[in-house]
């Protein structure tokens, strides 16, 4: 984030698209919806809606036409390029690359590794980090309990490795399924001491908490935009540019060629650029882009600080309402004093968690998210082996006794009312306190309400 950002007193939340939409409730009537599924797609700011709107109008090609909007359309590209590494704090000589999504960066990331790298990695990880690097040697390393036994870990493992080659680290800067803070600065000190890099997946840091990779000392981020409260599929993977110039191009196409010449034995000659558009081939994603930007720049103006203290606000409501349910279990790697994001998992005892998303839905119009939030791994070391009863809902496809190997996640942000956290955290203890006032049933692996209508 530049050091010029604007911090202000931010007493409410920043507006964003949806904040006014109603739902149906199985009950009857209806009500405001109460969107806590930040984690996995932010609702998209006002303000970026708005820039957006006001481009639209002039969209046109990117480096590929002479006309007046082709042109402005390039600038702006360009000039949103600027606007992310800015926002991220990136070095003289860092590159910017838009992808389509952190998943997308990461598997960009993995097919450039220079040959006989090895690559080290948590088992708490996203699948998003913890799968695009099937090329390469992977050391998958056991979850820490506390942020210096990752330390630790890392430590250890990386002493222990067999050769003195390329090494990678990644690493998550918040967890999406409990919102806690990983030591990403340390960490980077312990991959660098002994040779190697790393790489930080921000997805869920980067709309929560600044991200600056020269005081990390990360030689890589990856974010996405849907995350950042930017409502289109494009992606960040910012940092070192070596090993991206070194390595052949993501994708071959148009844009990521600089020359191409036929050879006299019928062949093809290449010359790839050596700036990002050597991994961004293909029309990109202009509108995406832009939007990616405006939230940088929303997010930069809103005041970093002022939002922080907000979310913990929220954060501490959530936390002490949750606790006052016994039947309420917090899921936590580093325990319950651990500095967390908008982000928490948790199970209640007597319910599947299917059931338990789905009548916060339907019966007040609360929109959570239930599962194994695509990091398997790490919610079955959170919850055990041990299965619960699984009750009337659950995923027939499931393994036997897994059923109940899910969570439900409760994630918000910067758009978050507060009136959305209250009406959250009432309805949790009258739905364990009183039960369900509606029949369910699992339809298609979901629970979903019973057309027989109300319990009885």
């Amino acid at each position: 984030m530049s050091p010029n950002a604007v911090t202000t007193t931010i007493a409410e939340p920043l507006p964003v698209l949806g904040r006014d939409v109603t739902v149906p409730l199985v009950t009857g009537g209806e009500v405001t919806y109460a969107a806590l599924d930040y984690a996995a797609s932010a609702p998209a700011l006002q303000r970026v809606w708005d820039d957006v709107a006001a481009y639209a109008p002039y969209y046109g090609s990117v480096h590929r036409g002479a006309g007046y909007l082709s042109q402005l359309s390039t600038d702006l590209f360009e000039n949103s390029r600027r606007t992310v590494a800015e926002f991220l704090g990136c070095r003289p000589g860092d590159q910017v690359v838009f992808t389509r999504s952190t998943t997308d960066s990461l598997n960009l990331l993995a097919a450039v590794l220079p040959a006989g790298c090895q690559v080290f990695v948590f088992e708490t990880e996203h699948h998003a980090s913890l799968l695009p690097w099937r090329e390469a040697r992977v050391s998958y390393l056991n979850a820490p309990r506390t942020p210096a036994e990752a330390v630790a870990t890392l430590e250890r493992a990386l002493a222990e490795r067999d050769s003195e080659g390329p090494a990678l680290v990644c690493v998550t800067g918040a967890s999406n399924v409990t919102g806690e803070l990983w030591p990403v600065r340390e960490l980077a000190a312990v991959a660098h001491a002994h040779g190697a890099r790393i790489v930080l997946d921000a997805a869920q840091l980067a709309p929560h908490h600044p991200v600056d990779i020269a005081a990390l000392d990360v030689d890589w981020v990856a974010f996405s935009g849907h995350k950042l409260y930017a409502p289109f599929g494009s992606g960040v993977l910012a940092g070192r540019a070596d090993w991206l110039q070194d390595a052949e191009p993501y994708l071959a196409g148009g844009g990521a060629s600089r020359a191409v010449a036929r050879r006299s034995d019928g062949g093809v000659d290449v010359v790839w650029h050596s700036t990002a558009a050597r991994h961004e081939a293909g029309s990109p994603n202009v509108i995406g882009v832009y939007a990616i930007a405006a939230a940088c720049r929303a997010l930069t103006e809103a005041g970093f600080d002022a939002l922080v203290d907000r979310e913990q606000r929220l954060v501490a409501r959530v936390r002490a309402g949750l606790a006052e349910v016994p039947e309420v279990k917090v899921l936590s790697l580093f325990g319950d004093e651990a500095p967390r994001v908008g982000v928490l998992s948790f199970v209640v005892e007597g319910w599947n968690s299917s059931h338990f998303a789905a009548a916060l839905s339907a019966e007040y119009g609360i929109g959570v998210r239930d599962g194994l939030f695509c990091a398997h791994p790490l919610v079955r070391t959170l919850l055990g082996t041990d299965p619960q009863d699984p009750g009337e809902c659950g995923a027939p496809e499931a393994e036997p006794g897994e059923r109940s190997l899910n969570a439900i996640r409760v994630s918000f942000g910067a758009g978050t009312p507060d009136e959305h956290v209250d009406r959250f955290v009432r309805a949790v203890r009258e739905l364990v306190s009183d039960g369900a006032r509606w029949n369910y049933r699992t339809e298609d692996g979901r629970c979903v309400p019973d057309r027989d209508g109300a319990t009885a």
